[in-house]
């Protein structure tokens, strides 16, 4: 399937990066989770499932949240400064933040659990709707954000490669916890990449996700460099869990050896929210300390942002409001059109 080829209406959509193995599981490749998957599982992400051996991304074309805004806001400064940019979200996330804003969007479970059971009424918008949109409301970019792209790849995709014929960029917020085989199909396609440095500390990466390293998205973050994405970085630092100065002196010394003493690194201000709610926000020395460490260690382009923190959903106006669609059809029961399913529809068997 290419972009042109899109589904018109909502559809289960074949996983781009899949191996079947002998064993009768299918292994998912897009993020380093890399999970192992029997017919009726879903992955850790709960947006991939497999149907009889195949696995397919449950997600495709559903949309949580629109924002038109400055790319600025993604946080990115050095890729078309002062351009407007549509932010689009859908749901699942191969991580568990406790301090999560975008919890429903991210964790994602109710609405991929009503994806599943065929009875969700979220709004399905295909590549070339959300391009004209993009158009339609001056934005000359398209961001995927609020929710994690790697789990919803294949639309990604499909929508960079319309709008880049269309000359609009596009924009990838992730916490880098994926493949090179991912990274390798964005390429292309993807303009800007930009990614989470949460810590360099193992263990508060465990906590959030048990299977993830520090290296390995440092490692995701320089292969996307090299193969020529535009990088920008960010840590939202949270009093307690990753503000030790010696921790995030090392981030700004690795971003200046492995991406350039040029390459942008934002701060940005944690706010109380779910699991860490009581946690009181960063406090403005603290994000200040740890840019005067960063311009210390060499770093040109650091930037605090003591009113923001992650890039939230929160407060946007409903999905409809942008798409040129009857809101009654956009919300319309969705129910799969893809004949990998039976009568007994998506089973919702978790991941373990």
């Amino acid at each position: 399937m290419t972009a042109r080829s899109a589904p018109e209406t909502y559809q289960l959509v074949p996983t781009r990066l899949q191996e079947r193995l002998a064993n009768g599981t299918t292994r998912c490749h897009l993020c380093l989770w890399r999970c192992k998957l029997g017919h009726g599982q879903r992955g850790f992400c709960q947006a991939h499932v497999n149907r009889s051996g195949t696995l397919y991304n449950l997600s495709y074309g559903i949309l949580s949240s629109i924002e038109v805004g400055s790319i600025e806001g993604k946080p990115v400064r050095h890729y078309r400064s002062g351009s407007q940019v549509m932010s689009v979200g859908s749901y699942g996330c191969n991580f568990r933040c406790g301090g999560c804003h975008n919890l429903e969007i991210s964790w994602g479970t109710a609405a991929l659990d009503d994806l599943a059971r065929g009875e969700s009424t979220a709004a399905y918008v295909t590549p070339q709707e959300l391009v004209a949109a993009a158009q339609r409301h001056g934005a000359e970019g398209i961001a995927f954000t609020y929710s994690e792209p790697a789990v919803w790849l294949e639309y990604v995709l499909d929508v960079s490669e319309l709008a880049q014929a269309q000359g609009l960029y596009t924009v990838y917020v992730s916490n880098s916890f994926v493949t090179d085989e991912a990274l390798t199909l964005m390429a292309p396609q993807v303009d800007v990449l930009c990614s989470d440095i949460k810590s360099l500390d193992d263990d508060f990466y465990k906590a959030i996700c048990p299977v993830a390293r520090v290296e390995q998205v440092l490692t995701s973050i320089e292969t996307a460099a090299r193969l020529g994405i535009h990088v920008e970085t960010r840590t939202n630092i949270i009093p307690g869990k990753n503000d030790d100065p010696v921790m995030l002196r090392g981030i700004a010394e690795w971003i200046r050896d492995h991406l350039g003493a040029d390459s942008p690194w934002h701060i940005t201000k944690f706010f109380p929210a779910y699991k860490l709610s009581h946690i009181a926000a960063t406090p403005s020395e603290t994000l200040w300390r740890a840019h005067d460490m960063a311009r210390a260690a060499g770093l040109t382009n650091v930037y605090v942002y003591d009113d923001k923190g992650c890039d939230c959903a929160t407060e946007n106006l409903p999905v409809d409001a942008y798409l040129d669609q009857d809101a009654q059809a956009l919300h319309a029961v969705k129910k799969c059109a893809a004949e990998c399913c039976g009568d007994e529809g998506i089973l919702l068997k978790k991941y373990e």
